[in-house]
């Protein structure tokens, strides 16, 4: 599951100029089948283990895009694989964004990214938006995890098609798993799982110094950080988990998963008056539309996204539901979904290109890795009902599809039954959950509860995905590492509606005058709209 960077600004632009042009973004590809459906520095230091590891301070600067500070940089050198510590070697690339009272220096907070895929660097400056007040007392570590970002990435280039004009539909999985695959000839792909991520991390830690990490991770982050729990709690102080995959669930579970979070939006619009004024037949509309893309891709013109140029659309069915999934990750730009069905029923594909615009870049995933990850960790664990629930759904019907051809290609083997046994522990420990999550449901967050004795889950009953992205959950964060107990955290705070008016039409949350209207519609309140 990924986690998603803040569109608020952009998203409302798209929109805006979607009647008559498409949102000018990032060109991205679409790798394995998945990605519209998804899911300066020289020292080292060898593998962690429990014998006693030297701090070595850090000796070099960076800056990382967002943030202004000049930061701690550096990498640790470990085995690809661990069971052969003189084969080939690889770099785990780490940041330190500095304390801003350097109170506690034998502490820091490792934030964990989403995916699995995800750069952590690259999300920095979310991370240090978010974990502000952490950062106050406290250093904040961000590591990209061996196969993202700067650690030996595993990303595959599927040349310079389109994603506009890309037939996503009609791929051959199969083939473009092995092309991937064959872009990394002297990699072995089956080192890249969350175990050995872990350690990795570990090394990290052991080569900064510190005695102890507060964690902190979203969505695919979480599994990281429950593997941490489990196999180094005595480096650990506190831990948070944010849009939780519990160790017991496969993370193809998300097919349902994602069927909810669209089942919400439609009950939310029909809820408030006056979406449901404007839209009173949303899910008959969104079922048009797919009905009309099963039939076969829309094409037509429409201005590319990079060159402002004309260019050739296939509008197909993975795009359709990829571009309104994603939508639901943010609660700003949810709010453009309605609007963005209601014109695609009328063959107005425009709006719709706003919001596909920001899935582009694949989520910034790092598809190798990502399936280095699932297929060692998740394929095994398919059941037969899961297999029958997939074929009720179109989007967990696809995913199963690409990522069983993927997998016949990366052919990594399965961990150990071990691996899904729910974490048992008494770190204070934070579970947070959005009730309109469209990836990790809060049921997903009680699972993870089943052996934590130290632990508090809250629901964020407006919240999506990342919950501490949107709420005041990033206090109760900050609270959680400042005081080292769950004791007292109170997520009362949570109930505050964070969701956005739904967007009526392409300008505004107000509805459009009517011709005979004596006054403009600007002036009148939007009712039952959210504020």
């Amino acid at each position: 599951m990924t986690h998603r960077k803040s569109h608020n600004a952009s998203a409302r632009f798209a929109i805006k100029r979607s009647e008559n042009r498409w949102l000018k973004g990032t060109q991205g590809h679409k790798l394995l089948g998945l990605s519209a459906l998804m899911l300066a520095i020289c020292s080292s230091v060898t593998w962690a283990s429990d014998n006693a590891v030297n701090p070595i301070p850090p000796t070099n600067t960076c800056y990382v895009e967002g943030v202004s500070d000049r930061l701690n940089c550096g990498f640790v050198t470990v085995p690809e694989n661990p069971n052969k510590p003189d084969g080939e070697q690889i770099q785990v690339h780490y940041v330190v964004l500095p304390a801003v009272k350097n109170v506690n220096h034998e502490e820091a907070l490792l934030a964990i990214a989403g995916g699995p895929g995800q750069s952590a660097i690259d999300n920095a400056a979310s991370f240090d938006s978010m974990l502000n007040k952490v950062r106050q007392q406290r250093d904040i570590l961000l590591i990209d995890q061996r196969g993202t970002g700067r650690s030996n990435v595993l990303n595959c280039d599927a040349g310079p098609q389109s994603p506009l004009s890309f037939d996503d539909d009609n791929v051959d999985t199969l083939a473009e798993a092995q092309k991937c695959r064959d872009q990394f000839p002297d990699t072995d792909v089956t080192q890249y799982g969350s175990l050995n991520a872990v350690k990795d991390f570990e090394a990290v830690r052991a080569h900064l110094g510190y005695k102890k990490l507060h964690l902190y991770g979203i969505s695919y982050g979480t599994r990281m950080a429950q593997l941490y729990m489990r196999l180094y709690p005595e480096h650990l102080a506190t831990v948070t988990l944010d849009g939780i995959v519990p160790m017991q669930q496969s993370v193809l579970e998300i097919g349902s998963a994602i069927e909810r979070g669209f089942d919400l939006l439609f009950k939310d619009c029909q809820e408030t008056a006056a979406c449901h004024a404007e839209f009173p037949e949303l899910k008959a509309e969104f079922d048009q539309v797919v009905a009309r893309l099963t039939e076969g891709p829309v094409m037509e013109q429409v201005h590319d996204p990079v060159t402002g140029e004309k260019s050739l659309l296939t509008l197909t069915r993975a795009k359709f539901y990829g571009a309104i999934r994603m939508a639901l990750y943010q609660t700003n730009v949810r709010a453009l979904v309605p609007h963005a069905i209601h014109q695609a029923a009328k063959e107005n594909y425009q709006p719709l290109l706003g919001l596909y615009a920001l899935t582009t870049d694949g989520a910034g995933m790092a598809m190798g890795m990502h399936a280095s990850v699932v297929c060692g960790e998740d394929i095994h664990r398919i059941t037969p009902a899961m297999r029958e629930q997939a074929k009720t759904s179109y989007v967990g019907k696809t995913m199963l599809e690409s990522l069983e051809a993927s997998c016949s290609v990366w052919k990594v083997p399965p961990v150990d039954a071990s691996f899904s046994e729910p974490i048992k522990s008494d770190i204070p420990t934070l579970l947070l959950s959005g009730e309109i999550d469209p990836a990790t449901p809060p049921s997903w967050g009680e699972l993870a509860m089943e052996k934590l004795t130290n632990a508090k889950h809250f629901v964020a009953p407006y919240a999506t995905h990342g919950v501490a992205y949107q709420s005041c959950a990033n206090n109760l964060v900050a609270e959680l590492v400042r005081t080292g107990s769950v004791k007292d955290l109170d997520g009362e705070c949570l109930k505050k509606d964070v969701r956005r008016s739904f967007y009526l039409n392409a300008s505004s949350v107000e509805p459009l005058a009517t011709e005979d209207a004596t006054h403009s519609s600007k002036d009148k309140p939007s009712t039952g709209a959210k504020e």
